[in-house]
């Protein structure tokens, strides 16, 4: 290897961090070889996936060289945008499937939810970090209040499971702030107590999700009809898996959503308890190379922000995998890094980079 071609290496790979791209590619591969049998062996499908990884790729590398301080700089512009966009699309959003999530701007629609996704934990984070010297209970309050907002108008969408992120990403910056126990044991009474109006205030289709949840038998072929057969798929998978391409609730169509949503349960057939374990392996190896990264970031800023996106991937597969085992209701997270699809890719890869930057950045944060 020439002087000339070292040189520009490190200049490509400084702001990588191996540890966390080796774990990010090994969970796409996997993702491809999952999607190409749970598409019945669709290259057109698979080839579209490897573009959207592509994409999310390159924007991960984008923003691993933003230095950290310039993300506080934008924190409250993407936020009030985000908001604004949320109020548009409530007042001029497109309805699809009975939904109203999207926005057209006339070359193309947007979502403007998968925005605050990063938009909500960045707000919070450089709030926080802004009041360090000087936090008081209120200074909590305020915090709520900016992570209500855009929650409530995401909700009435209504996208439960986008809310269900956001509102995580939002409650783990809040409790690395340091928000009293006692606060949160007051605060998980006091959602308790209020479940009966929060039970009122659901559409009929998420009171029936969460019925379902119980009881899927009591509408099989209904709202109960995701748990069932995904639950059935897992548990044939048995210690060692179908054999990939041999799952015959996949290939037999008993499986819906199963490039998306359901990925976990085309896995789980084919690839059983020791695929499983690989598969988590490499998960919990995403999930604590970002808690090391965030150990060792030198601002509260970078501390709050690089918390907030490693425990939202925590969430990601967590729920993820609990709705298809059966043990969560049915809501729409994908299974992240392998599910299809290029928004929810794209953002997951946007948060993973800044975590790359929160590392390479911190010797020129704390010189």
């Amino acid at each position: 290897m020439t002087p000339l071609i070292r040189r520009a290496t490190r200049f490509l790979t400084a702001h990588v961090d191996a540890p966390l791209l080796g774990a990010i590619l090994l969970l796409m591969a996997l993702g491809l070889i999952v999607i190409f049998s749970s598409s019945n062996q669709s290259l057109t499908r698979v080839t579209s996936q490897m573009i959207n990884m592509l994409v999310a790729l390159g924007v991960m590398y984008v923003f691993a060289n933003i230095p950290p301080h310039y993300l506080v700089r934008i924190a409250l512009p993407l936020y009030v945008l985000g908001v604004l966009l949320l109020v548009s699309v409530a007042l001029f959003g497109e309805i699809v499937n009975g939904a109203r999530r999207w926005l057209n701007v006339g070359v193309t629609r947007i979502q403007p939810s998968e925005i605050m996704k990063i938009a909500v934990p960045l707000m919070l984070a450089w709030y926080f970090d802004r009041y360090e010297a000087t936090l008081k209970f209120r200074n909590y309050i305020i915090a709520t209040i900016l992570l209500v907002i855009p929650v409530g108008l995401i909700v009435r969408q209504p996208d439960l499971g986008t809310a269900l992120l956001i509102s995580a990403a939002g409650c783990y910056v809040l409790f690395l702030a340091g928000l009293s126990w006692r606060i949160i044991a007051g605060l998980a009474i006091a959602g308790g107590a209020s479940l009966p109006l929060l039970w009122s205030a659901l559409h009929d289709y998420q009171r029936q999700r969460i019925l379902t949840l119980f009881d899927p038998t009591q509408d099989p072929l209904g709202t109960g009809y995701h748990t069932i057969q995904s639950t059935i798929a897992v548990g044939s998978g048995g210690i060692l898996g179908k054999g990939w391409l041999q799952g015959t609730q996949t290939h037999l169509d008993f499986i819906p959503e199963r490039t998306t949503d359901f990925i976990f349960a085309v896995y789980s057939e084919e690839f059983g308890l020791i695929g499983n374990m690989l598969l988590l392996f490499l998960i919990l190896l995403v999930i604590a190379r970002g808690v090391v990264i965030t150990a060792n970031a030198p601002t509260l800023f970078t501390r709050l922000f690089g918390g907030a996106i490693t425990l939202t991937f925590f969430t990601y597969a967590f729920v993820n995998m609990g709705m298809v085992s059966g043990i969560l209701p049915v809501v729409g997270v994908p299974l992240p890094l392998i599910s299809y699809g290029g928004t929810s890719l794209v953002t997951i890869c946007l948060g993973l980079g800044i975590l790359m930057s929160i590392q390479t950045h911190k010797k020129l944060v704390q010189s």
